[in-house]
């Protein structure tokens, strides 16, 4: 019913996305000097702010095209390495000049995989982080699958089924490669790469990032923590879990709905969203193109949504958020107890953000505490200063302040 009722609202909302199209073009077809008037700008601001508050679902694109890689600027293709029903791994490949000038790249760099948080939004979230990267990196990225495509045959996909993603990204990767997790799968990475030191897997991680993730959630809980603790596992199951009606590629599937996590993050700064489209529209109105560009462009990244599958969801919310079984030492995978203590050959890097509203300071260098075997020399936290959420993995500081601890780390460890 919850799939049913927001498809009924979004297709009540499509004549007025129509009109406002409309209302475009005609704006438009009025001549530049209408459309430069007070009058012209107004209803241009007007239509376009209501188009931009659309969900969507289909990925947004990554947008890599170049790169400043040494001293010069570098093409970059994206090409799947490999393909799983859930999420893909993605390479962003650079390319070697083709002017005889290759010395810049004749030094394989590391390998860095990115897995991405997998929390209602897709993978692009990070181009920002992926950009920054890729100047000193060979980047890959988990650029996972929207639940409600994935057909009901393609089986169940977990917390557990997560682990195993990370662990088969990282042998395709192979030995001496790197990785770093933003948020949500700073828990599963932490317990893919204790995994694979249990098993003294070769393809273990050089070093290992952990940014903003609630590897202990009891840790200063802010309202994300208090809200997946209010109510029990069943509620969450009974009110927020839905099936995926026909016709998309997944019907049958049940699924927590992108667009509820979307409503559910939007509520906790509904002010801010409310002055942001503001300011959307006056930036339109007042002709300041690049202004009303940056909101817009980060509205179409935040309302477009990805499903979470009913088991990764209900697990995440019950092992990492209500018992915290990483930190407690009850996680188990494949019906073995997870031991972060395996791990001695992975450097371990955490940053957490000074103002981080979604996970607070002290949750993400809780993996510290747990990974007891790594002699000081591999371990190493960063708190920045004056960053919220997103600061710590996108914007100026993350370049200025963050990047240089991920990358000298990684030179660091070879």
């Amino acid at each position: 019913m919850l799939y049913r009722a927001y498809q009924a609202m979004d297709d009540l909302m499509a004549p007025a996305r129509q009109a406002a199209s409309a209302a475009l073009e005609l704006n438009d077809a009025l001549g530049p000097q209408w459309g430069q008037s007070a009058t012209g700008r107004r209803i241009r601001a007007l239509n376009q702010s209501v188009l931009s508050a659309r969900i969507t679902h289909d990925r947004p694109a990554y947008g890599i095209t170049e790169v400043l890689s040494g001293n010069r600027m570098v093409p970059v293709r994206e090409e799947v390495v490999a393909e799983l029903p859930f999420g893909n791994l993605l390479r962003f490949a650079k390319d070697e000049p083709d002017d005889g000038d290759s010395e810049i790249l004749t030094a394989p760099q590391p390998r860095m995989l990115v897995v991405a948080p997998l929390s209602g939004h897709y993978a692009t979230l990070l181009r920002g982080t992926v950009a920054t990267l890729l100047r000193d990196h060979d980047v890959y990225i988990t650029d996972w699958q929207n639940a409600r495509d994935v057909p009901p045959s393609a089986g169940p996909f977990g917390l557990e089924d997560y682990v195993d993603y990370v662990i088969a990204f990282l042998r395709e990767l192979g030995p001496r490669s790197h990785v770093l997790a933003v948020c949500q799968p700073c828990v599963p990475t932490l317990a893919a790469v204790a995994v694979m030191a249990m098993d003294k897997d070769p393809c273990q991680p050089r070093t290992m990032t952990l940014m903003g993730g609630p590897v202990d959630a009891r840790v200063a809980p802010t309202v994300v923590n208090q809200l997946a603790n209010k109510q029990s596992l069943g509620w969450f199951k009974g009110n927020l879990i839905t099936q995926v009606p026909w016709p998309w590629g997944g019907s049958g599937r049940r699924v927590y709905p992108g667009f509820l996590q979307l409503t559910a993050f939007m509520a906790m700064n509904m002010g801010r969203h409310f002055e942001q489209f503001r300011k959307l529209y006056q930036a339109i109105a007042d002709g300041e193109d690049q202004a009303a560009d940056k909101i817009r462009d980060f509205y179409a990244e935040y309302f477009a949504v990805l499903d979470l599958t009913e088991e990764f969801y209900l697990e995440t919310i019950d092992k990492v958020f209500q018992r915290a079984e990483l930190a407690t030492g009850e996680m188990t995978h494949r019906g073995r107890k997870i031991d972060c203590g395996a791990i001695q050959r992975t450097a371990l890097l955490t940053v957490e953000g000074e103002r981080d509203d979604i996970c607070a300071v002290g949750q993400t260098a809780a993996a510290h505490l747990l990974c007891t075997s790594l002699r000081p020399h591999l371990k190493r936290h960063h708190l920045q200063p004056g960053v919220g959420h997103y600061g710590v993995f996108s914007g100026s500081k993350w370049e200025r302040d963050i990047y240089p601890q991920v990358r000298n780390l990684v030179i660091a460890m070879g």
